[in-house]
């Protein structure tokens, strides 16, 4: 596998996870849809300063890259966007409402500008020519659908033995765990190798596991479903079956009580007798 591709996969696996897929698909498969939310919040804030820090300690830091200057454009167009969002929200109430008035169009203007950076991206690749192939290109999507396929099973195996009695929580870990954000990734690559020729290649492995994930996740979805509400039931039969076997000692108990209360009544019969 080439080396641009190779790094690219690096780079991929170094990403937070989506926000907008992981909710979809956690509700599809009834899910926790509130850890699914903290998981999807969290993991893109703390991604704005951790996923340069996997990206540059794996693949190292070349004369081409500042630091500062990397941080900086990821300040200025991932957290001063969310900051900004974040102040209207909460402090212009006529903003919120325009918002969620054209919040479709707000979605279909984020679209194209993905579109259009990724379209300048490849761009400047191609421009610059590569010395990859189509084959290399077939073989790096195969190994990233095992790849993918590797660590969703992995996931779901561990989150059973972590989370046995948590059958949503399983649920939501199992996309939560696996899925890679386009979103944020792609203005982090191009911050980072804005620059490089092969800007291109290191974000084609994500353009690849996005979709993939999204097939994999769909048709996943309602087996996972399945599970969910098998695993509740089974849960709830077994909480039921421990509080009816509960009273057993109380019944024990009772029947002692109601012995002695014969032995006592006897006992005062007699001294009722004798006193006659």
């Amino acid at each position: 596998l080439p080396q641009s591709l190779a790094d690219g996969m690096t780079i991929c696996a170094s990403l937070p996870i989506t926000v907008n897929m992981v909710l979809v698909l956690t509700k599809s498969a009834d899910g926790d849809e509130a850890a699914a939310i903290f998981n999807a919040a969290f993991g893109n804030l703390i991604g704005v300063f951790l996923s340069p820090a996997l990206i540059l300690g794996y693949l190292g830091v070349s004369g081409q890259i500042n630091l500062g200057n990397v941080f900086f454009k990821l300040g200025l167009r991932v957290v001063l966007p969310i900051a900004i969002g974040q102040f209207l929200q909460k402090f212009v109430p006529p903003a919120k409402e325009f918002v969620k008035k054209y919040k479709k169009y707000f979605k279909k203007a984020q679209e194209y500008c993905l579109v259009f950076i990724v379209y300048t991206v490849f761009c400047k690749t191609f421009l610059n020519g590569s010395d990859v192939e189509v084959g290399d290109i077939f073989l790096m999507i195969a190994l990233q659908f095992v790849m993918l396929s590797f660590v969703m099973v992995l996931a779901w195996t561990l989150l059973r033995i972590l989370f046995r009695n948590e059958p949503k929580l399983q649920a939501m870990g199992l996309f939560g765990c696996t899925h890679k954000t386009v979103a944020m990734g792609v203005p982090l690559i191009n911050a980072i190798y804005e620059d490089n020729p092969m800007v291109g290649l290191y974000t084609l492995p994500l353009l690849i596991w996005h979709p993939m994930q999204l097939v994999l996740g769909t048709a996943m979805a309602p087996r996972v479903a399945a599970y969910v509400k098998r695993r509740e039931t089974e849960l709830t039969n077994q909480q039921q079956g421990e509080v009816e076997d509960g009273p057993r000692p109380d019944e024990n108990t009772q029947l002692l009580m109601e012995q002695l209360m014969e032995l006592d009544a006897a006992a005062n019969g007699n001294a009722t007798e004798n006193g006659s």
